[in-house]
This record gives structure tokens, sequence and C-alpha cells, in this order.
């Protein structure tokens, strides 16, 4: 008995705090300040910490050397770089130029560096974040110390606390409110209930978002299109309104919340694999947005996470089936915490998990003007224009590459592509004229 009492007087002040500070501001939206207080005592500690690795003279190998690049690129074309090494015709040495360039893209190329965690100009007191740390002086030993101490006794326990109550009432709500009939009443409690449960899942990661142009918000009957770093992109939006989400089929925990949040809002999930599930998809979406009263559909046209850096090629679907698109752009603070999800690495609850352990989840979103298709316009050239746009608006870097190529190997498009420009090559310099004659 005595261990329960003990366990009692332990918890009910652990989850008074719980309720009193987060759970009930969450709910009703309300900000006390906690988070920005929190925020400026990291910034400080970190700018300390900075000043502490520069003064131990370790600047140079605490930097990334990822800005300077592995190696030196030629950028300058096909005929160019092979005009040293060839003559008319087709020689043996042109084997050496392709060589070159395959080793290049296997070294450092654009699309496998966006599939790997951002890496940061200075330490934050993250071990996994800088691999290039090494001990400086005692008193900055002490504070990471300090920081794991304050991270995984204090912050990981109230965080995984508020994720499993989020969590659960997310999909205990969700599956009361999908028993109701349809009304305007069910409507109205299946956003109380999406916005409260991702409001405090928000606060499970130390949240802090910062919401830019509100006067842009995606409307109903419309297509929100957003970059994508994470899965927790879906509470940073609905933490702020209701969407419709289409997305892929998972399994786990997250196949789990799906299925629940399905019974009570039209979601629309699909198996990436299933060319029938994805005419279906293009179904129900023209139906969905074909009724103005319907929630706006959240899409992310990438299909993928990418690490925060960059915004790659768009999937042309999204944006074939009309309407109007309402782009959004989403930047994370690196120096806080990496919300990237390398899927090929980390399965979901890893991932989570290294989210809490973080200092924090600080981002930017920017609602954007929203879009139509132009006269003459094609659905790719209308998504290229979108991901630009977003791009610009997030300070991204915007690359033509599919994210599939994360999961995929290279189309054989790409290669016959270069195949054909060096045969008009050849072509050109009359090799096969004089084979003819």
């Amino acid at each position: 008995m005595e261990g329960a009492d003990l366990a009692g007087k332990i918890l009910y002040p652990w989850l008074m705090l719980v309720l009193g500070l987060i759970l009930l501001p969450s709910a009703f939206g309300v900000n006390l300040g906690i988070s920005e207080v929190y925020l400026k005592i990291l910034v400080k500690t970190l700018e300390w910490a900075t000043i502490r690795i520069e003064k131990g003279g370790r600047k140079e190998s605490i930097l990334n050397p990822a800005s300077v690049g592995i190696i030196e690129r030629d950028e300058s074309p096909m005929e160019k770089g092979l005009s040293g090494l060839r003559g008319r015709d087709f020689e043996l040495s042109d084997v050496f130029y392709f060589s070159k360039k395959g080793l290049e893209a296997i070294v450092e190329d654009e699309v496998t560096q966006r599939f790997s965690s951002e890496e940061l100009m200075s330490w934050n007191l993250l071990t996994r974040t800088n691999i290039n740390f090494h001990y400086i002086s005692v008193r900055l030993t002490l504070v990471w110390v300090l920081g794991v101490l304050v991270r995984y006794c204090v912050l990981l326990p109230l965080r995984f606390t508020l994720a499993f109550i989020g969590i659960s009432l997310l999909v205990v709500g969700t599956t009361l409110v999908g028993q109701l009939p349809a009304s305007s009443l069910r409507n109205r409690l299946s956003k109380l209930v999406h916005l409260t449960c991702c409001r405090i899942c928000v606060r499970a990661f130390s949240g802090t978002i910062h919401y830019h142009n509100k006067q842009y918000r995606p409307q109903n009957g419309g297509i929100c299109v957003a970059n994508h770093t994470s899965p927790i992109d879906v509470l940073i939006l609905t933490t702020d309104g209701c969407y419709a989400m289409v997305g892929q089929v998972h399994g786990g925990l997250m196949g789990i919340i799906q299925r629940a949040m399905v019974k009570s809002c039209p979601h629309v999930w699909f198996e990436r694999s299933e060319v029938k599930d994805r005419h279906l998809v293009t179904k129900r979406l023209k139906e969905h947005i074909a009724d103005k009263k319907k929630l706006p559909i959240l899409i992310f046209p990438e299909g993928t996470c990418i690490n925060n850096t960059s915004v790659m090629m768009f999937k042309k679907g999204s944006f074939e089936i009309g309407g109007t698109i309402h782009p959004v752009a989403i930047k994370y603070n690196p120096q806080f915490g990496d919300a990237f999800w390398n899927s090929c690495k980390y399965n979901m609850v890893s991932h989570l998990l290294r989210m809490m352990t973080s200092w924090a989840i600080v981002c930017d979103v920017w609602y954007m003007p929203p879009m139509t298709r132009e006269e003459g316009e094609d659905a790719a050239q209308f998504a290229n224009r979108v991901k630009s746009a977003i791009a610009i608006q997030g300070g991204l870097t915007e690359l033509p590459w599919d994210g599939g190529l994360k999961r995929a190997k290279v189309k054989d498009t790409f290669r016959e592509e270069q195949q054909k420009n060096y045969s008009k090559m050849i072509v050109g310099n009359g090799s096969l004229n004089s084979k003819s004659d």
C-alpha cells in the first residue's frame, strides 16, 4: 500500500501540472507563453556554447563540410566536356568522361543528400546533430550532460504523457464521432476533436509554430499542397485548421491513427503500388472539390519526406483534377531539433522518440495566394510553377528530381536521354556518314 500511496502522490501533481498548464490551454488554443521563455533560454545557451566552441579552436572541425562539397564538379555540357578527349569520331577515351560523371554521381549526387539529416553550421548540444563534435572544455561537457538529463529525465516523460493523451483522445474521439449520422453536428465535433488532439500532440514536441499570411488560409472545396519533411507536417497544419487528408496507407501506430481518423472525416488513404487505387483516389478527389462545403484537401505532392533543405518534383496527379490550389510552405528551424523522417532508416515510433528527445520543434508556415491552372498550361507545368513558388517562399532549393528515387532505381528514360545526346553528337561529327560511305 505504501508503494501505491507514493505513486499516487507523484502521479497526482504530475497529471494536475499537465492538465492545468498544457492540456486545457491546448484544447482552447491558448498560449501561456511558457514555450517562448523556454526557447529564449535555449537560444542564450546555444549562443554561449557556440562561443565556447569557437574559443576552443575547433571551429573548422565543427563546421559542416557539405557546403564546400566533397568533390569539384564540372557542370559544362557533354560536348564541351568531351572536346578535349576526342577527335571527330567515336574514341575509346570517351569512356573516361562517362566514368568520371558516374563517379561524381555516386560520391555526391543531388538526390541522396536530400534523404539524410540536415547538418548544422554549429553544434546545438545534441550529439546526433554533428558527428564532427570533439571535446572542447569541462564546462561545455557539463552543460551537455545537464542537457541530456533535462531532455531524457524531464522533457521526455512529460512529452510522452502528452503524446499518449493526444493520440488516445484522437483515436477514441474520432471513433465515437464516426458513430453519429452525417450532419453538421458531426462535422463540428470532428473538427473539434482534430484541432484539440493535434494541438496537444504538437505540445508533445514543445512545438512552436509561426503562421504567416493567415488571410490566405486554404478554403473549403480547395486543395492545399505543401512541401513534406515529416508526418508531423499534418499536425503542424491542423493546429490552425482542419483538412481532409490524402496519403499512403501505413501500418503500425500510423495505421491505427489513420483508420480511426477516417471514421469521422472523409480522408483518402491509398496503396502506393496499386494503380487501381490511384484511379479511385482521383475520382474521389474530383467529387470532393465539387462540394464547396467540404474541408480543403491536404496533399503532399512530393510523395515522400525530404530533409528540410529542398523541394523535389511534385507529382502532377494532384494538379490534374482541377480546382483551386492553395500552396503552403513549411520550414523547420534545425537549430532546436531535426524533424526530417528518414523512413528507410527509422520506423515511426523511433522517429517520434528522436523528436521528443530534441530541444524543441520550431517551424514557420507561410500561407500563399491561391493559384489556378492557366490557359494552355498542362498539369506538369502547373505543378512546377506551384513548386517554384513554395521553394522561393520557404527559402528551399528547387530540384527537378522525383522523390521516388529514394526507394527506386533511376528511370530508363534518364539514361536514354544521355545516350540520345551522345548519339546526336556523334552524328553531328559525321562518324555515321563516314561508315555509310
